[in-house]
């Protein structure tokens, strides 16, 4: 059965306890099965069964705090959560550089395993090599502190982050250009005025509508300066813990110890890779930035450059005046509840999957709506949809487990974290909740391994993007929107609109990649680099990447969340590397039946069923029948 959680969102003495036994007593566990494996090391079958017991417990207090530290509304709860995530780094730290328990992995004799076997025992050597396992007892004593203080770091990034919420407060006037449900739910105060919040609800919508360039110029200098200052020395220590982490174990610096694992191998082959993909893009964003600029000078005449606050706004009025798409006319077929219904409808067709919703299951809030998943009559898992804004909550989008599903052993539970509007969605939410919800289904159709090392989204970094990012094209596509995207008279949005739409998506691809590479050059830079001043090394960045103006005074990297984050740190790289692969799995769609049921379930099988417990590049071969290529990104990055 799934894991059940406190029945009450209110009940903080409840949910302390949840954490004590969640996290707390797995630590003991992982203490008490360490300490067995080093007194009666065995034969291969019982140290490796053990060695799962353990991996088994320790990602159970993993998950569990992580999730909670980010999506509880409580914030002594959240702050235990912190805590207990802390102490579970600590223990990590102190697992990974047991020697007793590595000289007991080391002495199996691999020759009688299978293939998951050995890989998971390669893997997990691997990583006690990587924390240092073999080093002497004082550079193990500095790399577990420095590990242990980049946990706390990064946590109080992530939380600095998400109190940080800013607001403008403008004129009823300067709301001009944005829809009538927008206004409507921004009254005028007793001063006369109208508050606009930093939150993603508020925040896209008028960057994409409002005609006041001047509010959106003051809306989106908070916006970036969120974090600003006190993340700037949060960062630069990071950095700095990094890099000596690395060199302490023999590495040039962060990103050549990172890249080690990942599909890209080096840091420099992540340069090649940028430096490539902004070679590639650089034609196509020219070419729209020119547009953006002339239709701007229609306006504004004396501007020969185009402000990063700027672009949405005349991206959607290039393409209402030259496309013909009207982005708040396409708002109204994506009200909330009909999109989160279609979603579900979408996947089940697709995946052969089963959502049951259980309005009995207690959550963390009362946003929260969960699911049971089957597949075949069989449950998989369980899925939480946490998708909308409120104070303390995690403030981007992304996928975060809850129970790492184990074959016979453990239910995998997943929840999404996003800060979607309540009534109408623009169509970026729409692929926002598609690409999210890729992860989940990764997560649970993944989830039925032997081993808890492979379970779920466990592939190399820089391919666990590229499932989420592929089930975006379903997003795109008219016969799936009209399944489910219906105005209020249930009229479903016509295939010439989807099709308007799709023309509109061509347009500023090219400056979009450029974007991404621009924070890609950020993520490696920072880390190989370590500057002292990062705001004046991210500007020199955005001069060479960056095909817009950044504006005066901002400093975007403070709440750059996933530099923070050690899973990303100077990978960013990865969401452009999945998207390539991405583009390549969709290939063997039938694109003209995109709900065609027999490649998609050849897909959950082949590639998401496996979770990591072969190499991204082998599951991607398995699935094409050949090694993946750029010929389908080459050709959607060109139009």
């Amino acid at each position: 059965m799934p894991l059940e959680l406190p029945a009450r969102p209110d009940d903080r003495d409840a949910w302390a306890s949840f954490l004590v036994s969640r996290c707390d007593d797995n630590l003991d566990a992982v203490r008490r099965t360490a300490d067995a494996i080093a007194a009666e090391p065995g034969d291969a079958a019982r140290v490796l069964e053990r060695w799962n017991e353990l991996t088994v417990a320790l990602l159970n207090a993993t998950t569990a705090a992580g999730l909670l530290g980010q999506a509880h509304p409580d914030a002594a709860i959240r702050d235990r959560a912190d805590a207990a995530e802390q102490a579970v780094a600590a223990t990590t730290n102190e697992v990974r550089q047991d020697r007793r328990l590595y000289d007991a992995l080391s002495a199996v004799d691999a020759d009688g395993l299978d293939d998951d076997a050995t890989r998971m025992l390669e893997m997990a050597l691997r990583d006690f090599r990587r924390a240092g396992v073999d080093r002497d007892d004082t550079t193990r004593e500095r790399l577990r502190d420095l590990a242990e203080r980049d946990k706390t770091l990064s946590q109080t990034f992530e939380r600095n982050v998400s109190d940080d919420v800013r607001e403008v407060r403008l004129r009823p006037e300067q709301l001009d250009g944005l829809p009538d449900d927008y206004v409507e739910a921004h009254p005028v105060g007793d001063d006369g005025l109208v508050t606009i919040t930093t939150d993603y609800p508020d925040v896209f919508p008028f960057r994409t509508f409002a005609t006041d360039r001047d509010a959106r110029h003051a809306l989106y200098e908070q916006f970036d300066n969120r974090g600003w200052p006190v993340n700037d020395p949060i960062l630069r220590e990071l950095t700095e813990i990094r890099r000596e982490r690395a060199r302490l174990l023999g590495y040039d610096g962060w990103p050549d110890y990172d890249a080690e694992v990942r599909m890209i191998g080096s840091e420099a082959a992540i340069r090649d890779f940028v430096e490539r993909l902004d070679r590639a893009a650089g034609p196509a964003s020219d070419r729209d930035l020119a547009t953006l600029v002339e239709r701007q000078c229609e306006d504004l005449p004396d501007l020969a450059s185009m402000s990063w606050a700027d672009v949405n706004y005349y991206a959607q009025v290039v393409c209402r005046e030259r496309l013909g798409l009207d982005a708040q006319e396409v708002r109204r077929y994506f009200a909330f509840d009909k999109v989160r219904a279609g979603l579900l409808d979408v996947t089940s067709r697709l995946f052969g999957l089963e959502y049951t919703e259980r309005p009995d299951v207690p959550t963390w809030h009362e946003d929260v709506t969960t699911y049971d998943v089957s597949a075949e009559g069989a449950l998989l898992g369980r899925i939480y949809l946490d998708l909308h804004p409120r104070d303390g909550k995690f403030k981007h989008a992304a996928h975060f487990p809850l129970v790492k599903g184990v074959r016979d052993v453990q239910l995998p539970q997943s929840a999404l974290l996003c800060n979607l509007p309540r009534g109408l969605m623009t169509h970026g939410d729409v692929v926002t909740l598609f690409h999210e919800f890729g992860h989940l289904i990764h997560a649970v159709v993944g989830g039925r391994q032997h081993w808890a090392r492979f379970s779920g989204v466990a592939t190399e970094r820089d391919f666990i993007e590229a499932p989420s990012q592929m089930l975006e094209e379903w997003a795109w596509d008219a016969d799936v929107l009209a399944s489910f995207a219906t105005d209020d008279a249930g009229t479903p949005i016509p295939a010439e609109l989807v099709a308007t739409m799709r023309a509109a998506q061509e347009f500023g691809r090219g400056f979009d990649v450029r974007v991404q590479i621009f924070y890609a050059a950020i993520s490696v830079g920072i880390h190989a680099d370590v500057p002292d001043d990062l705001t004046s090394y991210i500007d020199d960045l955005a001069k060479h990447y960056m095909p817009f103006e950044r504006l005066d005074g901002t400093h975007k990297h403070t709440s750059f969340g996933h530099l923070a984050d050690e899973g990303y740190g100077s990978s960013y790289y990865t969401y452009l590397w999945s998207l390539v692969i991405a583009k390549d799995l969709f290939s063997a769609f039938d694109h003209d039946d995109l709900l065609a049921p027999d490649v998609a379930r050849r897909y959950r099988d082949t590639v998401l069923a496996a979770g990591g417990s072969r190499d991204a590049a082998d599951l991607v071969e398995s699935f094409l029948g050949r090694p993946t290529n750029t010929d389908a990104f080459d050709r959607w990055l060109t139009g």
